[in-house]
């Protein structure tokens, strides 16, 4: 069975960081994220897959070439403008084989088994199987009420309080069968959500949902990339880490430079080359990339900190996000939840906190902002 990603989207909600950086290549836990995705895929023998592209494709590419040397097929086929969710599987639909086939949102970190959503979509004879999640707050997503067979009753986009009957969500994760995109126009802007699996419900094609309660996150915004990286050090989703474990729960990568007192404890991921000054302290829920420097004085905790940042003297960075190539002076204070965007320089004494975005590119004077 191959496989789609889609992953075209500009990723605005995690802007600044993304303006450089497609959201699915993204560190996660010092490799793109989209690495992790693949791999979880081929544990389920979903070798053959098709990205779908858009934004910022050649990093894809450049990234994952032919896919052999990760024991995976991959071809990359990129939308000239953007299509839906739909239209892109419409967009790659010669390279499916008239085969059914999975499709996925580039953007979930997820547990989810697909060697069962596979059989269960098999048992049944299902023409479109959908996976589905409870939410605790399900106003902001569609809802997917099912039958007691699982068979989807119908579709709610984003109801009001007196319209909730499920907490049930569409994960992102689809099996279609090939005959089902006969339905889906093609060169057109085009969505599963609002349009194919709609439209297969009322000509009666059997759509089911196979509900599972796997970790499921969507990672598309600064508070869940920052959680994602922090469920996973906290074990609340298995995740392979690419360093080993120097002692309990700090993994460090090669030619690292530290001392055993710049860790009170972990977890804390420190990413190859990264130097890290006597009298600087790392924090659990940090994680730093490669070839860093972080000075003396300075205090990390739960932060993502991407490749070739250096963090001036007596810094404080909690909670937040720096993208690649950031240099900060010393006395600066980044919190939270603050994005701070690739090539930005902050001179000394500044205080960045409550959420703020610096753009990428930026050049921020000494004392300048204090917020």
């Amino acid at each position: 069975m191959k496989a789609v990603i889609l992953v075209g989207g500009q990723g605005t909600r995690l802007r600044p960081v993304t303006y450089l950086n497609p959201k699915p290549m993204l560190p996660l836990m010092n490799r793109p994220f989209m690495y992790s995705f693949v791999i979880w895929l081929k544990t389920h023998g979903l070798t053959d897959i098709i990205f779908s592209t858009c934004y910022l494709p050649e990093i894809f590419n450049d990234y994952f070439g032919d896919g052999k040397k990760f024991g995976l097929d991959l071809i990359y086929i990129t939308e000239d403008s953007p299509l839906g969710t739909c239209g892109a599987v419409k967009n790659v639909e010669d390279h499916l084989d008239r085969e059914p086939f999975m499709v996925f949102n580039g953007d979930v970190l997820t547990s989810l088994d697909l060697t069962e959503m596979k059989k269960f979509h098999s048992d049944r004879g299902a023409d479109i199987t959908i996976a589905l999640t409870p939410v605790e707050d399900p106003t902001a997503y569609g809802l997917v009420p099912i039958d007691g067979e699982g068979r989807v009753k119908e579709f709610l986009e984003k109801p009001g309080m007196d319209q909730i009957v499920t907490n049930l969500i569409n994960a992102g994760t689809y099996i279609i069968e090939s005959h089902v995109m006969d339905l889906a126009p093609g060169g057109v802007k085009y969505s599963f959500e609002r349009g194919l699996f709609p439209q297969a419900l009322q000509k009666g094609y059997k759509v089911y949902g196979y509900v599972s309660d796997s970790y499921w996150l969507d990672v598309g915004t600064p508070e869940k990339y920052l959680a994602a990286h922090h469920d996973i050090a906290l074990g609340k989703i298995k995740y392979r880490y690419p360093y080993p474990e120097l002692r309990d729960e700090v993994y460090l990568g090669k030619d690292i430079k530290y001392s055993d007192k710049n860790f009170k404890s972990g977890p804390v991921i420190i990413g190859d080359g990264t130097v890290i000054e006597p009298g600087a302290t790392i924090l659990p829920l940090t994680v730093i990339g490669d070839n860093c420097r972080i000075s003396a004085g300075a205090k990390i905790s739960g932060a993502v900190i991407f490749n070739n940042c250096t963090i001036g003297k007596n810094c404080r960075i909690k909670d937040s996000i720096i993208s690649h190539n950031v240099r900060t002076g010393e006395n600066v204070n980044i919190g939270g939840l603050s994005v701070i965007g690739d090539n930005t320089v902050i001179q000394r004494d500044n205080e960045l906190t409550n959420g703020i975005k610096i753009n990428i590119n930026s050049a921020i004077e000494k004392g300048q902002i204090r917020f």
